[in-house]
């Protein structure tokens, strides 16, 4: 097996401190290197489901983006919840996780099921109350998300409804 690429504390991650034989880097002139055992389980959750972050403000000193992984354990739902004001973006790693919503565009609110195959996106707007699934009995459902904001914001709530359009703005 080869070496890695880059060496933990090379200056990568602004919250490292200062050495006396090297300054650390300012934010926006390196990349920052966020390795897999590395990922902070400090984030915002939701019952039934844990969220990793990976790139955050608190993580890499982000100022408009946040993303990470989530991990539904099999035969569990989260809680029902929605984003604020962050658009949110999934990518289906792996496992069949099922995405529910309330659809209420017609006379009455309709419960909507999307199910999802590994290499799938979902796009979740802002203020959209929903909750993830995994049927599975078995396997771990493991997705990827990226959002508009910094850190992760979560509102868990009572049910799964629509929001009043005066709550969205």
């Amino acid at each position: 097996m080869s070496e890695p690429l880059t060496t933990p504390g090379e200056g990568f991650h602004p919250h490292l401190h200062d050495t006396q034989d090297r300054p650390a880097a300012p934010l926006r002139t390196r990349l920052h290197h966020v390795r897999a055992d590395a990922l902070d389980g400090e984030t915002a959750q939701s019952g039934g489901m844990r969220r990793f972050a990976a790139v955050s403000g608190r993580t890499v000193g982000s100022e408009k983006l946040w993303m990470g992984q989530t991990h539904v354990a099999p035969a569990t739902a989260s809680s029902d919840h929605h984003h604020g004001a962050s658009e949110t973006a999934i990518y289906v790693v792996s496992g069949h996780p099922e995405f529910v919503f309330l659809d209420d565009t017609g006379d009455r609110p309709e419960e909507v099921r999307l199910r999802t195959a590994p290499g799938d996106y979902i796009f979740v707007p802002p203020y959209v109350p929903h909750r993830e699934e995994n049927p599975d009995p078995t396997e771990e459902a493991v997705v990827v998300i990226a959002r508009s904001t910094q850190e992760a914001i979560v509102v868990n709530l009572p049910g799964l409804y629509a929001l009043p359009a005066d709550d969205t703005e």
